[in-house]
């Protein structure tokens, strides 16, 4: 009995646990205001401006699951590609670059 009690505990909790990651798709307000767009293209997720100076531009490509990212992203102002990651927590997302693995900025997004 104690068994089956423990298997139905743990088949129920099993989708609570698979869903607990925060899914980077979506629309995020970046640093700079402008709205960017972050979907399924290839093997991973294009980021792509939506609004403002820069819209229609794709600024990123990053692969990864759950809450962990990683791959490349472009200053739309300048057209430099950095090394990335992103990390989302909840409505935020964490997004860094960095040259030569020392040299990082980072900013935070807000999920639309």
């Amino acid at each position: 009995m104690k068994l089956r009690t423990l298997l139905i505990a743990a088949l129920v909790a099993m989708p609570v646990v698979a869903n607990a990651a925060e899914p980077i798709e979506g629309n995020w307000k970046t640093a700079s205001g402008a709205t960017a767009a972050i979907a399924k293209c290839g093997g991973g997720f294009c980021i792509t401006l939506k609004t403002g100076k820069h819209a229609g531009k794709r600024i990123g490509q990053m692969k990864g699951a759950g809450t962990d990212y990683s791959g490349s992203i472009t200053d739309p102002e300048t057209d430099k590609t950095y090394s990335g990651s992103g990390t989302v927590s909840g409505s935020s997302l964490r997004m860094k670059g960095c040259v030569l693995a020392v040299l990082c900025k980072s900013q935070t997004w807000t999920r639309l």
